[in-house]
């Protein structure tokens, strides 16, 4: 018997590659001669499972408001995040839902003023360093808020300029630009001991750069290279630098542990690790049918 496979593909079109992929697949199966050998059925299955991949990447790809996120230098992802609050007793008392690409911090006072209205006395917060920028200790004095979160360490090494066009992304341990691209590689410039801040200079694709609907202001028209260099030093980084120290800050920052916990019994308890819905609105609606039955 003769067995028809499909023509092989010659665009660099995904959906083309996937198409052939499923056509292949079906007459191998269909046929049965080779199925029961384990050289043809180990490799049949990792095909089936990277279209299932290709086919789930591709529906996503189509939601215009889900964006790319990082968790470190090396790995991404596209879609959206939740930013939750919750008390000792780990109970949720706020939540909110960004797209992939918005910094971790941004989010903490509005997930405070939630927690209020929800009838929460909050004296204490304990979040990683993504909630320790400047803007959040300034908060955290002003309502009289024990703020446990640790500086990134390279934040005690000078004072930051622009910092509303830059946001470090504390998983990736790089800097993302205000079109979410994120910084390619690190640089440390100056010396010790000579008097001056020594910088941490950030490269970016400037390939991309040449591309980017936001380049205007931001990068130079022929310029080989776009950086971004950082020197931190203020008055609330110091004092939040010298809090980080204490046995009190120590001994509560051990609890952070929880929130993670939690995160992870939302996504692989409550299946909340993958949107059920495309847009912002769809995900803003599948979040409460998520986290609220814990509360």
């Amino acid at each position: 018997m003769k067995t028809a496979f499909p023509v092989k593909v010659t665009t660099d079109v995904i959906e083309d590659e996937v198409r052939y992929c499923q056509q292949l697949v079906a007459v191998i199966e269909q046929d049965g001669r080779f199925t029961g050998l384990p050289k043809v059925t180990e490799p049949l299955n990792l095909l089936k499972e990277s279209i299932a991949d290709d086919l789930e990447h591709l529906q996503t790809s189509t939601d215009a408001d889900a964006k790319v996120g990082h968790k470190t230098a090396d790995s991404s992802f596209f879609g959206y995040k939740t930013h939750i609050a919750m008390s000792e007793e780990r109970i949720i008392t706020a939540a909110t839902i960004t797209i992939g690409e918005k910094s971790d911090g941004k989010e903490l006072q509005t997930l405070i003023e939630k927690s209020k209205e929800a009838g929460m006395i909050v004296d204490t917060v304990i979040g990683d360093t993504a909630y320790s920028e400047k803007d959040n200790i300034a908060y955290s004095m002003k309502h009289e808020i024990e703020l446990i979160s640790k500086l990134n360490p390279m934040i005690t090494q000078g004072a930051r300029a622009k910092e509303d066009e830059f946001e470090f992304n504390k998983d990736a341990g790089m800097y993302v630009c205000k079109a979410g691209h994120l910084a390619i590689r690190r640089a440390r410039q100056g010396k010790k001991g000579q008097g001056k801040n020594q910088k941490h200079t950030y490269y970016f694709d400037v390939e991309r750069c040449k591309k980017c609907p936001m380049r205007e202001g931001c990068y130079t028209e022929g310029a080989k290279s776009k950086t971004y260099s950082v020197s931190i030093k203020s008055h609330e980084h110091l004092k939040q630098a010298a809090f980080q120290e204490s046995e009190a800050f120590k001994s509560k920052a051990k609890e952070r542990y929880k929130i993670e916990a939690k995160n992870s019994e939302l996504k692989h308890r409550h299946g909340y690790d993958v949107a059920s819905s495309s847009g912002l609105i769809g995900m803003e609606i599948q979040g409460p049918w998520r986290y609220s039955p814990l509360i």
